[in-house]
């Protein structure tokens, strides 16, 4: 997907930890609304409430593709990821992609693809343009942009080892979308 203009793909992790409407977060974690905001919880407090729990400060997907060159391919010139950063030498060097509020790492080989249940969803601005982008690649639908019942416009796609990808579009008028 060409990252640029309205069609720009915005990918995000299903879960983000730590962000604030504003942008804000770091040793924030969100909680339910209170007088028209969040309310911030002190780092040494937890998820978890009294509990101890670790303070994530960034996060990343591993992948181990079972083709690393032709997984990297997928990623940066089908699906367009902007490289983060690459570490190692040859073939089965790693490869950080960005990934809206997180990072996708290719790295090492495994003998046989993931499980069925790993999936990557990812957020795009304009569904339209981006099933389009990806039919002008070639790209195999496993199912077509439809609306769903809890409001979400989603389609899905696969890497080469069959990973599920799920592009998302969050149409304006979701609560996910609102600010009230």
């Amino acid at each position: 997907m060409a990252i640029d203009g309205d069609t720009r793909m915005v990918a995000a992790l299903l879960l983000v930890a730590g962000s604030l409407p504003d942008g804000s977060g770091a040793g924030l974690c969100p909680v339910p609304f209170r007088a028209g905001g969040h309310v911030s919880i002190p780092p040494e407090r937890s998820l978890l409430g009294d509990h101890d729990a670790m303070e994530v400060l960034n996060s990343r997907v591993l992948l181990r593709p079972t083709d690393p060159e032709r997984s990297r391919a997928f990623y940066r010139d089908t699906l367009g990821l902007a490289i983060y950063r690459e570490f190692g030498s040859g073939p089965e060097r790693g490869t950080v992609f960005f990934l809206g509020g997180g990072f996708l790492e290719l790295s090492g080989r495994a003998a046989a693809p993931p499980a069925p249940g790993v999936a990557l969803w990812l957020q795009v601005r304009d569904l339209a343009a981006a099933r389009q982008e990806l039919g002008e690649r070639s790209v195999g639908i496993l199912r077509e942009p439809r609306r769903e019942p809890w409001g979400l416009l989603e389609m899905w796609i696969a890497d080469p080892d069959g990973v599920r990808i799920c592009i998302v579009e969050v149409p304006a008028e979701h609560p996910l979308r609102r600010r009230d």
